[in-house]
């Protein structure tokens, strides 16, 4: 394998993929995903691409949408600029093979809460699929890309490695590649890169219940931190209202589209709840829906509630929900005849490492974007489907970024191998599961949808325990992804935890029971 190229993309997701097939015509670029390319939060979205498609929409009232969702955080200009190029990015994709959903020729255009008009575009119910597969089609088939599966991201190569101990944020860190591990061979690899892109997604797997797949361990806001970059926001972690409730489920994603197409909520007892909390009802914003359900399973003592379609044509729901019904079909469920059991279960994570419009992080030669980032868009709650246009758009926005710097940058000459020296394989593979396990459930018991200062005190000394014990047989073994995933999981718990503490009021989706109001003097982003 080379152990230089121009760009290195540490991710495998719309906006890595994005990135990688525009800033290929500039220079040599490697691709590094820990499992199968097509492995990535992009691929299990299910909802659609929030886009103003449609002469009857503006760009304003998604703007508008956007801010409200945000609860006083989002970055406007930021919001403007990436809700404006949406509907570039759904043509891009169009021209490179995306098939989206139509009706009578045109753009079948769904909604979803928290929306002003139908505006998702759309295939279906498998949208990331589809955006995944049309990206990782052209990337492997292009000359200047070579895609590394199996290869786990360790950390940036940054000064640390050369010698220099870098305690604090400071302007003149640059990151020269990464240290990546080759999960086949067993082997740590240099990979050095004039420029780095951090693009490897979420971090809902630090929660016992989460729509996120297996690879979601923050890894890449883990490594930035301990690089030094700047974070932000991470006590906003959006817990998406409806995941499938059964033991065979593994908490998968019953879209939003499907309150978007009419579906209501109810509770064990047949009663429906969400008049009583919001005027929107079923598609109030997912915070509201989120805490409407925590608040119903709390108070009555029930472990899951229904989300109800039955009332809608079977041919209706079969076209346009084929994934979701096929799924529940699988494990018994009916939808077109009986209700789905559904719980909340942590989705989305709206903080991360702190980047602008040009996608530069605070250290130089490392641009990020996608679900690793805070950019300023999604505020204190991401707004449904935005998600995906982010990636999209800071993915192509990143190039200009990314060609300026790689001119400007050559290849560190001094950058050592890894140094394992002094370490063994381990056997005590248990500390690493037990904890793993541990550190989902505290982070679910104390730092989910309602929070309060007392739980994220527990929350911080039992995490402090765990990282304690995690650093030290770190320090005695040698490198596993394994290992590598529980690090990082706990740096990411952590980030939250210590983002929630130093939040005194309820916002978005950060809400405390201490502090159940929002209070203006807090109305700014949490930066670590």
């Amino acid at each position: 394998m080379p152990d230089r190229f121009d760009f290195l993309v540490l991710g495998s997701g719309a906006a890595g993929l994005s990135f990688a097939l525009a800033v290929a015509d500039h220079g040599t670029v490697a691709v590094v995903t820990k499992k199968e390319s097509a492995e990535s939060n992009t691929n299990y979205a299910q909802g659609g691409i929030a886009a103003v498609m449609d002469s009857a929409d503006s760009i304003e009232n998604h703007v508008q949408d956007t801010l409200v969702a945000g609860a006083g955080l989002c970055d406007e200009e930021v919001v403007r600029a990436i809700v404006s190029e949406g509907p570039l990015r759904i043509e891009e994709l169009r021209r490179r093979g995306a098939s989206f959903s139509e009706d009578a020729g045109r753009l079948h255009l769904g909604r979803e809460g928290g929306h002003s008009a139908h505006r998702i575009v759309h295939a279906a119910d498998a949208t990331g699929r589809e955006v995944e597969h049309t990206l990782l089609e052209q990337v492997k088939t292009h000359p200047n890309i070579r895609v590394y599966e199996y290869h786990f991201a360790l950390e940036l190569i940054t000064e640390h490695h050369l010698g220099l101990h870098v305690t604090r944020v400071r302007p003149d860190i640059r990151c020269y590649g990464a240290y990546v591990l080759d999960e086949r061979s067993d082997r740590v690899l240099r990979i050095l890169a004039r420029v780095t892109m951090l693009a490897t997604g979420g971090a809902g797997r630090i929660y016992l219940h989460t729509t996120n797949p297996a690879i979601a361990t923050g890894d890449g806001v883990a490594m930035a931190y301990r690089a030094k970059a700047r974070i932000a926001n991470m006590e906003f972690v959006q817990f998406h209202p409806t995941s499938l409730f059964h033991p065979d489920g593994d908490s998968f994603l019953i879209s939003e589209a499907v309150r978007g197409h009419g579906a209501i909520l109810l509770n064990k007892a047949g009663e429906r709840f969400m008049p009583s909390y919001d005027d929107r009802c079923e598609l109030a914003p997912r915070d509201i829906v989120a805490r409407a359900i925590d608040d119903q399973l709390k108070s009555r003592g029930d472990d899951y509630v229904l989300l109800d379609i039955s009332h809608r044509p079977k041919a209706e729901i079969e076209e346009h929900f084929p994934n979701i019904r096929a799924k529940c079909s699988s494990l018994g469920i009916d939808i077109s005849s009986e209700p789905i059991p559904v719980v909340p279960a942590a989705h989305y994570m709206c903080g991360g490492v702190v980047t602008g419009l040009d996608a530069r992080t605070s250290i130089r030669g490392l641009l990020a974007c996608g679900e690793v980032t805070y950019t300023g868009l999604h505020g204190a709650n991401r707004l449904a489907s935005n998600s995906l246009l982010e990636a999209l758009v800071l993915g192509r926005r990143a190039v200009t970024s990314a060609v300026e710097d790689a001119r400007d940058s050559g290849f560190q000459a001094d950058v050592p191998e890894w140094d394992d020296s002094g370490t063994s394989n381990p056997t005590e593979w248990v500390l690493v599961s037990h904890n793993r396990d541990e550190l989902r459930r505290v982070m679910w018991d104390y730092v989910g949808i309602v929070r309060s200062m007392h739980r994220l005190s527990r929350a911080q000394r039992r995490t402090r325990l765990l990282y304690e014990e995690t650093e030290e047989f770190y320090r005695k073994s040698r490198v596993s992804a394994e290992l590598c995933e529980l690090r990082n999981m706990i740096v990411v718990s952590y980030l939250v935890i210590r983002s929630a503490e130093m939040r005194r009021e309820s916002r978005g989706l950060h809400f405390m029971s201490d502090y159940p109001h929002p209070v203006e003097a807090e109305r700014r982003p949490t930066f670590i």
